[in-house]
């Protein structure tokens, strides 16, 4: 028990190896943070083109927006980092939390592009009609009618996505990022005892996924109060 309490004080207090935890983890927040906004904005964007190309049979549209859904879930992360990484970002001054960011947010928002496209389908077709005889255009009718009531479905998965993406930041170590698996690896480097860091990471990935977990329940809770009403 001694030995065991003393590779955790080893791994936290000597040199002020926790304040290393503390940075990688606001570096994980971060890249997450804004991955989650861009992949959000993204995927809304791609699901209602492909929503709009099938419905109104544009082949070209449909196209693209498949040919990006099946590349970015077709092709590993790790990897998609990388060519992002060295291929667009190629400056020397590259922020590399902004290229993490970009890349997680592009990543994930093929996923979410999917998850809202099927809770758009989700509703009844007579919904869209409805809104399109009150005088209502057809990205208005989308905004205001189909997707409020799409929101409902969406929102579980969507938060399954935003949990996997916080945890696939894990990986951002290879462009260089001292995130929060990079600092327990170096902090292991020191120690010489690589568990301890690594299980002291783990359970601060587990805090930020078990926080936004609550968030996501309290947000459905609300929503299914909404519809009782």
């Amino acid at each position: 028990m001694t030995a065991l309490y003393q590779s955790f004080y080893d791994a936290l207090i000597p040199d002020g190896r926790y304040m290393s935890y503390i940075d990688g983890l606001k570096i994980t927040i971060t890249i997450s943070f804004f991955a989650i906004i861009l992949g959000s904005i993204l995927g809304s964007i791609v699901a209602i083109m492909k929503v709009t190309a099938i419905n109104y049979k544009i082949k070209f549209l449909e196209f693209l927006c498949n040919l990006y859904i099946n590349v970015i879930r077709g092709t590993p992360l790790m990897v998609q980092l990388l060519i992002i990484y060295n291929l667009i970002f190629t400056s020397r001054n590259t922020n590399e939390i902004l290229v993490g960011a970009v890349c997680f947010g592009i990543n994930s928002g093929a996923y979410v592009a999917e998850i809202i496209r099927a809770g758009i389908e989700s509703i009844d077709k007579g919904q869209m009609e409805a809104g399109r005889s009150l005088g209502l255009n057809y990205l208005q009718t989308m905004r205001l009618i189909v997707f409020p009531q799409a929101l409902r479905n969406i929102l579980p998965p969507l938060g399954n996505e935003f949990i996997v993406l916080i945890k696939e930041t894990s990986v951002a170590g290879i462009i260089a990022v001292t995130d929060l698996t990079k600092a327990a690896q170096y902090i292991a480097s020191r120690t010489w005892e690589p568990l301890p860091p690594l299980i002291i990471a783990a359970l601060c990935y587990l805090i930020i996924v078990l926080g936004l977990t609550k968030v996501l329940n309290m947000f459905e809770r609300r929503l299914a109060k909404g519809d009782r009403n």
